[in-house]
C-alpha cells in the first residue's frame, strides 16, 4: 500500500468519524428539545421526510416540522438512542443508515425503533445533513 492509499483510508475513517460525531450530537440535541440547535446540522438545501409528514425542502420548512410536530410528540428529555450505523463515504458526499429508538415515559410508556436514511454533504470543511428520512416502524410490520 502506497502512503498516498493510506492516506486516503485515514481520511475516509476521519470522515466516517466525524458523520458518527454529527448524528450522535443530532440526537442529543433532540433528548434536550433543542429544536433550533438541530436545525444547525443541516445543509441550508436539505430535506427531511418524518413518518407522515411528507418530504420538508429546506432549512424553513424543516424548523417548521422540529417546533410544530416534534416538539408536540416529545414533551420531556425521555431519551433517544441512535446505534448500528453504516455509513459510505465518496469525496464530499456520504450515504448511512443508522437505527433509532425512541423512549417515551407520557402518556404511556412505549419504545419506537425506526430507521433514518441519511445523505450528507460537506460544507465549508464541516459535515451537515443534505437529507434525512424517518422509517417507522422498522422494520415494517
Amino acid at each position: 500500500m502506497t502512503l498516498e492509499e493510506l492516506e486516503k483510508r485515514v481520511k475516509v475513517l476521519e470522515d466516517i468519524e466525524a458523520i458518527k460525531q454529527l448524528h450522535i450530537n443530532y440526537v442529543y440535541l433532540l433528548c434536550k428539545l433543542q429544536w433550533d440547535d438541530m436545525l444547525a446540522c443541516f445543509a441550508e438545501d436539505a430535506t427531511m421526510e418524518l413518518l407522515d409528514q411528507g418530504v420538508c425542502k429546506g432549512k424553513k420548512e424543516i424548523s417548521g416540522v422540529f417546533h410544530n410536530v416534534l416538539a408536540k410528540m416529545i414533551k420531556r428529555n425521555d431519551g433517544h438512542f441512535v446505534g448500528q450505523p453504516v455509513i459510505t463515504v465518496k469525496g464530499d458526499k456520504a450515504k448511512g443508515h443508522w437505527i433509532l429508538y425512541l423512549f417515551f415515559a407520557e402518556p404511556e410508556v412505549k419504545w419506537l425503533q425506526g430507521r433514518q436514511d441519511c445523505e450528507y454533504v460537506r460544507v465549508n470543511g464541516e459535515w451537515k445533513f443534505s437529507s434525512v428520512k424517518f422509517t417507522a416502524p422498522w422494520p415494517g410490520a
